[in-house]
């Protein structure tokens, strides 16, 4: 029983109260409890199991309960007899981009869906236009967010399987056969979005290794378990491969194993030339004279072939062989470079934890500054700030910043970039912040040219300093719209206007794909986890990540420098910057 699980059963409950039109309190009590978990500063888990969970707000008599016998039975009675009350189909509908708890209601009352291929099976037959509160337009973008789903069926966010990742690395690293273990593949690379995981081991007795590798606990089957290979299904339906060899094979497997093909294939190019054939085992001769390398770690195997080291999030054949061989890698930017960072939201809008929470977890991190940056009003389905309401959170900033020796709170907002690019707040109201965050959170059906003359429209205004995730796409989940990429990049050059590295799990958004063209014409990055919470700000290191992947240096990232850089940039005007 992990943390997660908890917050996942509180979390279904409260889906399950609002199917059955339950008192609106009572759902919210166990959203927030979920949230609870998920954030507490502490061994929830084990604090559960004991029944010590007196005094924890936002957890009562009736959740404690409910918890402790969660994490010492592994099982909840009370949720097991509301789960049993629908068809077990119906919680996949939750996944539907579009649909929450009402529409679930009304499509399984009406019309006796309980299932994704029900839905998608009465979308064609026409039935659910005809259905309040839905109408045709409805029914075809339930389609369409279907078909996205069945086309990322197998797919899984990067940052979203981090932990399990981190869980059966530290469960390899524990057994006695294994000298050396690492996750390669995808996952290594830090691309986006990943189909499976690749694991390797350097071992002794690779049979053993591989069949204690498919008891695993995270293991739901096996899909085969042979001498030095083990492929498993885990409970979430992800497929993790194992690979067992030697140790002097390790460095080879490595290489080999975290890709991309097309970097492997330019790679052994490279061997070939020099007489040497190159696998996943080692380095064998191609003729006589050849002289095989010695090779301890991967990096000598670069070194071989005349190359500096390429960082893994490097190897997608994107220049990055040729910038070896000329000595020209960028060093890449490490996340204990980081000082600061923007768009955070609290309780203010949509975010679940106050003002001073967040600071005190920016502060627990390290961190010198904290930007907040809470939605203006047109983002009313996120409680988003009027005039009235951002000037009292100005003034609350100024004064807890009173009471800090070495740290500072920016004052900012996420200012909505209207469908004819104006800004949902006026100059007057952007002038009395420290920063400003302009994203686009509506029209979303734009063409390329409309929505890029959007975007660069409201980079122009001089109170706008960065461009928050500049394509709206969640990932898995909606598609980017549409927009010119090379043009917004020129733009916030000509303009001087920062671009965020959204670092949100579900958007990773500028992509990683255009951030060296950005660099290389000058736009600064801001690393930003657009946090509604305290664990938010710990997707810092998932942006890290991905800016190593976009070829950033610590001297690209805006929100590396230290506090007085930061005050004094924010204070010039955008042409002097």
């Amino acid at each position: 029983m992990t943390r997660e699980n908890l917050a996942e059963v509180l979390d279904e409950i409260a889906l399950l109260l609002e199917l059955k039109d339950e008192n609106p309190f009572k759902i919210r009590a166990y959203r927030q409890g979920a949230e609870t978990v998920r954030n507490f500063d502490g061994e929830i888990v084990e604090l559960a199991e004991k029944n010590e969970l007196n005094g924890i707000k936002g957890i009562g008599e009736a959740l404690r309960d409910k918890l402790h016998e969660l994490a010492s039975t592994g099982r909840l009675e009370f949720h097991e007899k509301l789960r049993a009350e629908f068809p077990p189909g119906l919680f996949e509908l939750f996944d539907v981009q579009g649909l929450g708890p009402k529409k679930v209601k009304a499509l399984y009352e009406a019309l006796g869906v309980s299932s994704i291929a029900d839905l998608k099976a009465a979308c064609e037959a026409g039935n659910v236009a005809g259905l309040p509160g839905f109408g045709a337009k409805t029914q075809v973008k339930i389609l369409e967010a279907i078909a996205l789903k069945e086309t990322f069926a197998d797919s899984f966010l990067l940052g979203g399987i981090s932990p399990l990742v981190e869980e059966i690395l530290e469960l390899l690293r524990m057994h006695p056969e294994v000298s050396r273990c690492t996750v390669a593949g995808s996952f290594r690379r830090a691309k986006e979005t990943v189909h499976d995981l690749d694991f390797l081991v350097a071992t002794k007795e690779p049979k053993l290794v591989c069949e204690d590798f498919t008891t695993l606990p995270q293991v739901e089957s096996i899909i085969v378990c042979g001498e030095t290979k083990a492929s498993v299904r885990l409970k979430d339906g992800l497929q993790c491969d194992l690979r067992a060899v030697s140790n002097a094979q390790f460095p080879f497997a490595l290489q080999y194993f975290t890709g991309s093909k097309e970097h492997n294939v330019a790679i052994r190019g490279l061997a070939l030339k020099q007489g040497l054939s190159l696998n996943e085992y080692g380095f064998t001769p191609t003729h006589d004279t050849a002289v095989i390398p010695e090779v301890n770690e991967e990096r000598d195997i670069y070194q071989a072939l005349a190359l500096d080291f390429i960082e893994p999030e490097l190897r997608e054949n994107r220049g990055e062989i040729e910038a070896a061989a000329d000595h020209t890698l960028p060093r890449l930017i490490e996340l204990g470079q980081l000082r600061g960072t923007f768009h955070n939201h609290t309780t203010a809008s949509d975010g679940h934890h106050t003002l001073e929470a967040m600071a005190d977890e920016a502060m627990e991190l390290g961190l010198q500054y904290l930007g907040i940056a809470d939605h203006s009003k047109a983002s009313f389905q996120a409680n988003g700030l009027d005039e009235t309401r951002l000037t009292e959170q100005v003034r609350a900033i100024a004064k807890l910043n009173a009471s800090y020796e070495n740290f500072r709170i920016f004052s900012g907002t996420e200012v909505d970039i209207l469908k004819d690019g104006s800004l949902d707040f006026s100059d007057e109201i952007l002038s009395k912040l420290d920063y400003c965050v302009a994203s686009v959170h509506a029209s979303f059906t734009l063409s390329e040219e409309e929505m890029t003359r959007r975007i660069c429209r409201a980079m122009e205004n001089e109170h706008v300093t960065m461009l928050g995730h500049a394509t709206g796409r969640l990932l898995l989940k909606r598609e980017p719209y549409a927009v010119n990429h090379a043009m917004i990049i020129d733009c916030a050059a000509e303009t001087r206007t920062i671009i965020e590295l959204n670092c949100s799990p579900m958007r990773l958004d500028m992509d990683w794909r255009w951030w060296k063209r950005a660099r290389d014409k000058g736009v600064l990055c801001s690393i930003n986890p657009d946090a509604h919470s305290t664990m938010g700000l710990h997707h810092l290191g998932l942006g890290i990540r991905l800016a190593r992947k976009g070829w950033l240096r610590k001297q690209d990232v805006f929100n590396t420098r230290p506090l007085a850089e930061i005050e004094a940039f924010l204070k010039m005007p955008k042409t002097k910057r």
